[in-house]
């Protein structure tokens, strides 16, 4: 009798959800409205119900059903509680607990990037390494770390929280945090929109980014383009990101760096500019650690939560 687990990634706007077979091959995947209001307390509710009717719908059985696996955008520890999910209005929630009450399955619970992290390492870019270190560039910057197929989580749950490790001194505007020269400032997509705009400023060179709207997009595009100002903004955003990989490398040891996000849809182009000052700074037991690109997209989510529930 085939076996199952559920993967579900808990969003501000949406939550997907997936049923996977437990050697990884995805059965079905939906979504379903986040439904915050109220202190988000229909969240869980819904996620129960979707389950459930999915499994009535399947003419499935609860003992096929290996658990439930859920990633949440804020800090978990290994109980499987949030202290608090700003983005869901939650404060302090048993995540695990309640909806393994709510459905009556084995539940755990994982920070959402750490999870997304999870999923490249089962069935994505990390595919066949066991210690990576995974960093989502996207509005802000996200990251997870595994090891020996573990998720670090830290006596917080902030462990991963590779955007607010301190890279700059000199800026002086805080962070989402609240501190302030965090990676987050410098090496997501708006860092690298601040990046773009302090050269133009400081500079009259020429660049196609003197016509349109300066993203992160036409900062990469740019660079494609052979653009002189464009590339000197890649080089400050690969030194950044450069840097504090080598950083975090020299305490995990990875055997791979796992680059996601909306940002790296730029492509190879962008590991480029990054590995270039990884390798300067790294130790040197670390400098040959192997780089990929993401490639579950916004499944790395699911699938992370599945494996979570499936980890040992």
């Amino acid at each position: 009798m085939a076996r199952y687990v559920f993967g579900v990634d808990v969003g501000g706007t949406t939550i997907k959800m997936g049923l996977f077979e437990t050697d990884g091959v995805l059965v079905d995947k939906w979504e379903i409205p986040t439904r915050t209001e109220d202190n988000g307390s229909q969240i869980l509710p819904d996620v129960a119900v979707s389950v459930l009717t999915k499994i009535k719908d399947l003419g499935l059985h609860k003992d096929q059903i290996e658990g439930i696996g859920i990633g949440v955008p804020g800090p978990v520890n290994e109980r499987g509680e949030v202290p608090v999910a700003v983005n869901l209005h939650w404060g302090f929630t048993r995540v695990a607990n309640d909806l393994e009450s709510m459905t009556g399955l084995p539940v755990k619970a994982g920070n959402d990037a750490n999870v997304a992290a999870l999923g490249e390492m089962w069935r994505g870019g990390g595919e066949g390494y066991k210690n990576l270190i995974m960093v989502t560039l996207g509005t802000g910057v996200g990251g997870g770390i595994i090891i020996n197929g573990k998720i670090i989580y830290g006596s917080h749950g902030a462990g991963g929280e590779i955007g607010h490790a301190h890279v700059e001194d000199a800026i002086e505007d805080p962070c989402n945090c609240g501190n302030c020269g965090c990676l987050e400032q410098v090496a997501s997509a708006t860092g690298i929109v601040r990046l773009a705009r302090e050269a133009l400023a400081g500079s009259d060179q020429p660049s196609l980014l003197r016509t349109g709207k300066v993203s992160a997009r036409s900062v990469w595009d740019a660079v494609k383009e052979d653009d002189a100002l464009a590339k000197a903004v890649a080089e400050r955003f690969g030194s950044y990101l450069g840097k504090a990989l080598s950083s975090f490398a020299v305490v995990s040891d990875p055997q791979v760096i796992v680059i996601g996000g909306g940002v790296s849809k730029a492509g190879p182009v962008l590991l480029d500019y990054i590995v270039k000052y990884y390798r300067k700074f790294a130790f040197t037991a670390c400098k040959d650690v192997a780089f990929a690109l993401a490639t579950l997209g916004n499944d790395a989510g699911i699938y992370g939560a599945a494996k979570l529930m499936l980890a040992d």
